[in-house]
């Protein structure tokens, strides 16, 4: 391609979503990834005829970014039940919404996972949130999602251990409830509003589905940036690059050993296990939960349930979220994730395939607070250079794609000047 206006390094989320609003102004851009693929973390692995997403991920259809982003009729999005299944006292309890499976609404009211009080607290706050803007959101005190709940909520110590631990541990990879109440506030309004969903063909059809408006050699991947030096980028290969922006569009570690200063740093890992069983040990696209708090397993899915294509037409695909990185090594962690399988599921799990273990040490960046004081953190570092991110925004495909707007919109903002 002809000398870009943009240079985009990082073909994330942030990084397409950047791209993809510079060209709908015709500027040239050409994004760079060391990856051999698009999506940055939002990845998708093909194991024997399963589609293994890399950690358990969803989309939020109520997502403001995903919805200006994403034609979701083309992603062909399977939701999950709208609810979960909490393992507690050696049974399954389910606790659903309301609103949308009333009649499951008396088993969730009798239900040992949380008080009846619990459950209409539930409701007055889904409806409290629903109401709220998200910029209303924003500008509540920030506290703890844990101070949030007992405090701002009045929740029960027995329904947060058994369901918002498990839950929302899962969503922030935080079993402590230490991220912000912004996040969890804000993340709880999007769960109410919309549909968990997953794509037919993986997560993955997310970037794959952005990059597909940006023109065939505007993506060089494969290609690892060494350096940023003012509006020079220097690769691996030690080949030079210049443009007149320059946009870092990478994880927050990454983005600081390009250009330095970029907090937090510190983000939250996963592992995930996935096996394959002749058959799903659920009867429907519903979560499982640990609310017991014992063992390794936060929480189940089996994503074949959801979306068909996940697994073969005989075979159906588990997958075990373990909430931070595992001390024990590979070997071990997967022993002991078998034997909570077999007592939550029986003795057939004993007989389910392993297929892989995925690590991620770094699936989102740190949301304690202060992290969303303010909730919009600076994406222009100065004219000619803008970093972007979920670590800019908020730790979600939402967050990603917002800050590569917003670094977009910077830049065009400096070129009209």
């Amino acid at each position: 391609m002809t000398a870009p206006d943009a240079l985009v390094i990082g073909a994330g989320l942030s990084g397409l979503a950047c791209a993809r609003h510079l060209r709908r102004h015709d500027l040239r851009v050409q994004v760079l990834d060391a990856s051999d693929r698009v999506g940055g973390r939002v990845r998708t692995e093909s194991v024997d005829g399963f589609r293994l997403d890399r950690g358990f991920q969803v989309l939020l259809t109520a997502y403001p970014q995903a919805q200006l982003e994403l034609d979701y009729e083309a992603l062909n999005l399977h939701p999950f039940y709208d609810g979960a299944l909490v393992r507690y006292g050696g049974r399954f309890h389910r606790v659903a919404d309301p609103f949308r499976h009333p009649l499951d609404a008396p088993k969730t009211l009798l239900s040992p996972v949380g008080s009846p009080a619990d459950k209409l607290r539930v409701a007055r706050m889904r409806a409290r949130l629903t109401r709220d803007t998200i910029p209303g959101i924003m500008d509540r005190p920030e506290r703890t999602a844990l101070a949030a709940l007992r405090e701002r909520w009045g929740f029960s110590s027995s329904m947060i251990d058994r369901f918002f631990r498990p839950f929302f541990g899962g969503v922030f990879f935080d079993r402590s409830l230490e991220a912000s109440s912004r996040m969890f506030e804000f993340l709880f309004k999007m769960f109410a509003e919309g549909r968990t969903v997953l794509p037919a063909g993986g997560i993955d059809q997310i970037p794959t589905q952005m990059c597909a408006h940006l023109p065939d050699d505007a993506i060089r991947l494969n290609t690892s940036v060494e350096g940023v030096d003012d509006q020079t980028v220097t690769l691996a290969s030690g080949e030079t690059l210049q443009a007149p922006a320059v946009v870092v569009a990478t994880a927050a570690p990454e983005a600081d050993q390009l250009i330095g200063d970029v907090s937090p740093v510190q983000g939250q890992s996963t592992v995930c296990l996935y096996y394959a069983a002749p058959e799903s040990p659920l009867d429907d696209p519903i979560l499982v939960l640990n609310g017991d708090g014992v063992g390794p397993i936060n929480n189940v899915v089996v994503p074949s349930d959801v979306a068909p294509g996940y697994a073969p037409d005989d075979r159906a695909l588990v997958g075990a979220v373990v909430v931070g990185e595992a001390v024990e090594d590979d070997a071990q962690l997967e022993r002991a994730v078998r034997e909570q399988l077999i007592d939550w599921f029986g003795l057939e799990a004993g007989g389910w395939d392993h297929l892989r273990t995925m690590h991620i040490p770094y699936a989102l960046p740190d949301q304690s607070p202060p992290f969303l004081s303010p909730p919009e953190r600076d994406v222009r570092r100065r004219p000619g250079l803008y970093v972007c991110g979920d670590h800019r925004r908020n730790g979600s495909l939402n967050g990603a794609m917002a800050s590569g707007r917003a670094a977009a919109r910077a830049v065009l903002e400096d070129r009209s000047k």
